[in-house]
């Protein structure tokens, strides 16, 4: 299933998207910007279409549509990959098929600008502000700014599970929303069985998003602790585990993990580090250890990417930081294991790694966000929200399809 985006440009509110609504001047940037898009699409194969005239369909590459060449060479200049999405929002460029093009990019990115030019990114693009580091104060602002926008609006492309991380589906299986609640109900159950969660476990959740996990262990008789940052969670987990009856044995807490107390049989944390930040993996890796018995397990669902890029990414401060997730970063998994030998005492006893999962998780987000688009700006998001959302899923997409990311299943075991 290919979904197109939404092809007519908005009309842009200055007040609520001041960056978006002004073209940087980048007089001296821009010339290197056109020359840029002119080699990645040289070395990729991309078809460049300009003007407002709709390109041609069924062209057998992807193709990148500027409709205000200028424009985006200026934000390219000024912005990297800031640029890139803020003019995507403004509507200045688009693509028939907007996950192809990015994956044809993401699959050749660290060789699109020239290897001599490349220590200049550091010095010319946006560095991270300090504003990003997750405080106790920083993190519940973080979270805030994704996960309270509106239960409504992630009920509109979620499954019936609520489950906004990547599913495990059957390998030949079909690939939709009915097959995607299966998939996310294997993703945990798997993620249980690995931590040993069974009756009469007592289990620590890191991260509550809407409360599936949670129900779903307290069937099996475990008895669930279930911690969130963000109230929209917290207040509609609530919901469902009473409506589950499953209130005697779930309870869910507005609490940061760095404050919880107490010991658990098995603690289980679903891509919630990407949020934690590089500083603070330390701490969450300690929070992991000084809350699971000895003998126990930690069932940790993280999104990966190579050491290297990692490394080299650590500092950047990119569109997905400035509009989707504030504070973050994706780690790898040699920096995931480096934590662990530093301060823990658990040990990776399994692994499974699961990507090209998450890049079909995704495409059934972004086909029904799409569906769901009038419904969305019925809640009351405009038309430039509707594209930044559409941007964000097919970019996350991009990373799984072009295998720049990856997400695994980690199971450790603390030592007796």
């Amino acid at each position: 299933m290919t979904t197109t985006s939404p092809h007519t440009p908005p009309a842009l509110d200055p007040r609520r998207w001041p960056d978006v609504a002004r073209v940087p001047a980048a007089r001296l940037r821009a010339p290197f910007a056109r020359a840029l898009t002119r080699r990645a699409a040289a070395r990729t194969g991309i078809r460049v279409h300009t003007g407002l005239s709709t390109p041609a369909e069924e062209v057998p590459d992807p193709v990148l549509w500027l409709r205000d060449p200028e424009a985006f060479h200026r934000r390219l200049g000024a912005g990297g990959l800031i640029g890139l999405g803020e003019s995507y929002m403004a509507g200045e460029w688009d693509s028939p098929d907007l996950v192809a093009l990015l994956t044809r990019l993401a699959r050749d990115y660290g060789n699109l600008v020239p290897r001599p030019l490349q220590p200049l990114r550091r010095l010319t693009l946006p560095r991270r502000p300090a504003s990003e580091r997750n405080t106790r104060a920083g993190a519940r602002r973080h979270i805030s700014h994704h996960y309270d926008l509106s239960n409504d609006l992630f009920a509109l492309f979620l499954d019936r599970t609520m489950t906004y991380s990547a599913a495990l589906f059957m390998e030949n299986g079909p690939r939709d929303r009915e097959s995607l609640a299966r998939a996310q109900e294997r993703k945990i159950d798997r993620l249980l069985d690995g931590a040993g969660v069974t009756g009469g476990t007592e289990l620590l959740e890191i991260g509550t998003g809407w409360g599936e996990l949670a129900v779903r262990a307290a069937r099996r008789g475990a008895r669930v602790t279930t911690v969130t940052l963000s109230s929209e969670q917290r207040d509609l987990a609530a919901e469902r585990v009473a409506a589950a009856g499953l209130t005697g044995r779930v309870e869910v807490l507005l609490c940061d993990y760095r404050d919880v107390t107490g010991s658990y049989d098995a603690v289980v944390s679903v891509e919630m580090i990407e949020a934690v930040g590089e500083h603070y993996w330390p701490v969450y890796f300690a929070a992991l250890d000084r809350l699971v018995r000895p003998g126990g397990r930690v069932g940790l669902q993280s999104i990966t990417m190579d050491h290297a890029m990692m490394r080299a990414s650590r500092g950047s401060y990119t569109w997905i930081h400035k509009y989707i997730f504030p504070g973050g970063l994706i780690p790898s998994v040699r920096a995931v294991e480096e934590r662990l030998r530093a301060g823990t005492s658990l040990t990776i006893t399994d692994r499974l790694a699961f990507g090209p999962h998450y890049a079909d998780t995704l495409r059934v987000w972004r086909g029904s966000f799409t569906e769901a688009k009038e419904r969305v700006r019925e809640l009351g998001f405009d038309d430039t929200f509707v594209r930044m959302w559409f941007f964000y899923l097919a970019y996350c997409e991009a990373g799984f399809r072009s295998g720049v990311l990856d997400v695994e299943q980690i199971i450790m075991e603390k030592s007796r």
